[in-house]
């Protein structure tokens, strides 16, 4: 097998993900219009991940984030089995 068939065998999957990707997006412009994309804070679990966000809500600011107020349930374990 020549190196340019096993390069294109290679790049095959990761193009198809990006024109994938590509198609799924205009479809969701074409239908929704244009997208505001930010962070979204989970609070339940405390991590941020990347999402479109509507008009409405606001987007994640990291400089507005106080780790002292996250309630980590394992942290929460550990304290109570130490207290025993």
């Amino acid at each position: 097998m020549n190196a340019q068939l096993l390069a294109a065998l290679i790049m095959l999957p990761i193009t198809a993900v990006f024109v994938y990707a590509g198609f799924h997006e205009y479809r969701r412009y074409k239908i929704e219009g244009r997208a505001t994309y930010g962070l979204s804070y989970d609070e339940e679990t405390g991590t941020t991940h990347l999402t479109g966000i509507s008009d409405a809500d606001d987007a994640y600011n990291p400089e507005d984030f106080d780790p002292n107020d996250y309630n980590d349930p394992d942290i929460k374990n550990e304290d109570d089995a130490d207290k025993s």
